[in-house]
């Protein structure tokens, strides 16, 4: 049963930042994309860049600054090599960000989250 909350509490988590990447001018163009190495929480495309973003959500804002390591960085980044020839053409540049949202907070958008 927890685990079930806690996949409910994600997929809302998910949504929420994608409705904040909107309203930024994103343009989402894959959720929960599954690989071989892992999953991609969202992708998104504004201008020349796709951003394969890890969105993690928090029950307290105090609990953001650790919800994101090297170790869950480097697990999106392989997923990302798995599929960025699908998701990035003709040049466009891509990277890895992050969303970190939890009630009460704006959510705070990491931009280039991951630089191996």
């Amino acid at each position: 049963m927890k685990r079930q909350i806690a996949e409910k509490s994600g997929r809302d988590g998910e949504r929420r930042a994608a409705i904040w990447l909107k309203l930024k001018g994103w343009l989402i163009l894959g959720q929960r994309v599954k690989t071989p190495l892992g999953e991609i929480d969202l992708i998104a495309k504004r201008g020349g860049i796709v951003a394969f973003i890890e969105v993690k959500w928090r029950k307290q804002k105090a609990d953001l600054d650790h919800a994101i390591d090297e170790h869950r960085l480097q697990r999106v980044a392989a997923a990302v090599e798995c599929v960025a020839h699908d998701y990035a053409k003709d040049g466009e540049d891509i990277r890895v960000d992050v969303m970190l949202l939890a009630p009460g907070a704006f959510p705070r958008h990491i931009v280039n989250a991951w630089q191996p």
